[in-house]
């Protein structure tokens, strides 16, 4: 399964934050916490390199949390400071700030000797698309400031947002980089949703699913779908959970499309149950 997709805009929103990275204290960089390093845009590391660095792992809520903890160590160590975060949940950003003044306490301390207080941190948002970024501006502002939706894409441009007198975000849209040198990225990717789904073979797709879960969370299709997984190849899989969830075309016959559509709605939604797809040093 061959996954590429770079829309237009991409570059362009590239250039202007090479351009927007000189006015920046602090680079603030969402990942998704099921897989936090497929979804880590590698040209981040080049672009905010002599900048302060911070990673929230966002919809932690819906990865393992053991493995959680081990990517937050494993972000630590690089340096990274980093906090668990579900964007939709406004509890889980209060040690957001705090942590931000922690990250940039080194510029503080220099501005404050050039006599210059309460400037604002300017940080930057990055992340690839779907992750999060819009909707933890608006909860972290408490305030619609941002674009959102539940489709990659939405936010096509950069705009300031002032949250308080000492902290200014920079939106800014979601990129990819140009090739997936490694295809089981892409995979990934398009798993949790940051890959255009109209590009996408869903069939196949959830086909990929159905092998992953069996392989690392057996017995999350079982008590999902209340069906019999171990020797059966995800073909047979996905036709068993058309028939249990009355995926029917005229005739009666089975609609594995919409079968492969619904099991991954599910699993993007956390319904079958909380999985991450990758672990440090793999």
């Amino acid at each position: 399964m061959n996954i590429q997709w770079y829309p237009g805009h991409m570059t362009k929103a590239k250039r202007a934050m090479k351009e927007d990275i000189k006015l920046i204290d602090l680079v603030i960089e969402l990942v998704d916490a099921r897989v936090p390093l497929s979804s880590r845009n590698p040209d981040i590391d080049s672009l905010a390199a002599g900048k302060a660095r911070m990673v929230l792992l966002n919809k932690s809520d819906l990865a393992d949390e053991r493995l959680n903890a081990q990517w937050a160590a494993w972000f630590e160590a690089k340096g990274i400071h980093v906090v668990k975060i579900d964007a939709r949940n406004k509890g889980t950003l209060k040690q957001v700030q705090g942590v931000v003044q922690q990250a940039c306490r080194d510029k503080i301390e220099r501005d404050r000797k050039r006599g210059i207080l309460n400037r604002p941190i300017r940080t930057m948002v990055v992340g690839i698309p779907n992750v999060g970024k819009s909707t933890f501006i608006n909860s972290f502002a408490g305030k619609a400031c941002a674009k959102t939706g539940n489709k990659p894409g939405v936010t096509k441009g950069n705009q300031w947002i002032r949250l308080n007198k000492t902290l200014e975000l920079l939106d800014t849209p979601g990129i990819l980089w140009p090739r997936f040198d490694d295809q089981s990225v892409g995979l990934k990717l398009a798993l949790i949703g940051s890959i255009n789904d109209q590009i996408l073979n869903k069939d196949e797709l959830a086909g990929q699913c159905i092998r992953i879960l069996k392989e690392q969370y057996p017995g999350t299709l079982l008590k999902r779908f209340d069906l019999e997984t171990e020797d059966k190849e995800p073909a047979a899989i996905l036709e068993d959970i058309a028939r249990a969830r009355s995926c029917l075309m005229k005739g009666g016959e089975l609609d594995v499309a919409r079968a492969s559509a619904l099991l991954l709605d599910d699993f993007r939604a956390g319904k079958l149950g909380r999985v991450t797809l990758e672990q440090p040093g793999e």
